[in-house]
């Protein structure tokens, strides 16, 4: 008996939360399994191996990450830009209950661990070129701004901050869960990179 078809999107969506909640290690393939309605062994034909469909799951993650951020960078004086770009990252980090965090920094934390119990080179590519994608995308908006007078510092400097920001901020978010303090941090970001906020921004 052949085992049933399974919608391939709708099973990366499920891997994928579990990956997130748990981490790789603390997911196995038989609760993927279990959560999705299919059997263990069709998760193995299609995928191959526990980190394949992580790997396939993140980057479907990472693209829908990435065309949400296109957008928030896409509206607005550069002020605004940053500021929902920073909202936009908080709230993924806060989403879910209890929040998730990030899965970048997640995963980040999985790599090296001994052979066969984490996450490899291919992730760790994965992880990098998410990161990369991201500083390309604020360093255009800044360089635009620039463009605009809004903005008279470098533009890959400034993107390196504020990405770096972004990873302190999902390290305080699993230290604290304290979203206002994350929300002042960013705030601060956003002057030091501008200047302090005009009468109107």
């Amino acid at each position: 008996m052949r085992p049933r078809e399974f919608d391939h999107d709708e099973v990366l969506r499920i891997a994928f939360d579990q990956f997130w909640r748990k981490g790789v290690r603390g997911t196995s393939m038989s609760d993927i399994a279990r959560d999705a309605g299919v059997q263990r062994g069709s998760l193995y034909n299609a995928f191959g191996s526990k980190e394949a469909l992580f790997l396939q799951a993140y980057e479907r993650y990472a693209e829908d990450y990435v065309a949400a951020l296109q957008r928030a960078l896409g509206i607005g004086s550069l002020r605004k830009r940053l500021t929902v770009f920073f909202e936009l990252t908080i709230t993924n980090f806060r989403s879910g209950t209890p929040p998730r965090g990030c899965p970048t920094t997640r995963g980040l934390m999985e790599l090296g661990s001994a052979e066969g119990e984490g996450l490899d080179e291919a992730a760790r590519q994965a992880f990098a070129s998410l990161l990369s994608r991201v500083t390309a995308l604020v360093q255009d908006t800044l360089a635009a701004g620039a463009e605009r007078g809004e903005f008279s510092g470098n533009p890959a400097a400034a993107a390196l901050h504020i990405v770096t920001v972004t990873r302190g901020l999902a390290v305080l978010e699993r230290a604290f869960g304290d979203e206002p303090q994350l929300r002042k941090i960013a705030a601060h970001a956003i002057d030091l990179v501008l200047g302090k906020r005009g009468p109107k921004a």
